[in-house]
């Protein structure tokens, strides 16, 4: 991690664990300055180690209890019309997550809704509307064993 010192990785990863510490708190942790751990957060914020910061919300709670995994064949592998589906994919508010893939199928889409029907509409109205769509498999998730955000540093 090229230009990051173990301060750095610190505040990284306290941030991942809890991003609603303030800069007291985590300086409080590390023993620096509040104005230290503004500074390099802000450099951290300006140099894209840190996207963005979000609240993670309990989807059983707001009601989006079936997740599916859907994998994407593409008739085409053009770089224009891989970009189209990822372009129009994208805008899907059910769609979480949309990774080009090697192997068989081109993407994987984790999916997001409240039940089958909503998935089904989803698949019907959204997913099958788009161009140069071959197949489409879907699995649907029975439990959670982990479910993490934090990657190790």
């Amino acid at each position: 991690m090229n230009g990051l010192d173990p301060t750095d990785l610190r505040i990284l990863q306290l941030l991942q664990q809890d991003a609603s510490l303030t800069n007291k708190d985590i300086a409080g942790k590390l023993h620096k300055s509040t104005a230290t751990i503004h500074e390099r957060i802000r450099k951290l914020k300006n140099q894209g180690y840190i996207k963005k910061i979000v609240a993670i919300l309990d989807r059983k709670k707001i009601d989006k209890t079936l997740i599916a995994f859907s994998q994407v064949l593409l008739n085409e592998h053009t770089a224009s019309t891989l970009k189209q589906f990822e372009e129009e994919v994208t805008k899907f508010p059910e769609v979480m997550e949309c990774f080009q893939m090697t192997g068989t199928f081109d993407f994987i889409l984790r999916i997001a809704t409240s039940n089958m029907d909503e998935y089904t509409d989803f698949y019907r109205n959204k997913l099958a509307t788009l161009p140069n769509i071959t197949t489409v498999q879907s699995f649907f998730v029975l439990s959670e064993t982990k479910s993490d955000t934090a990657y190790p540093l």
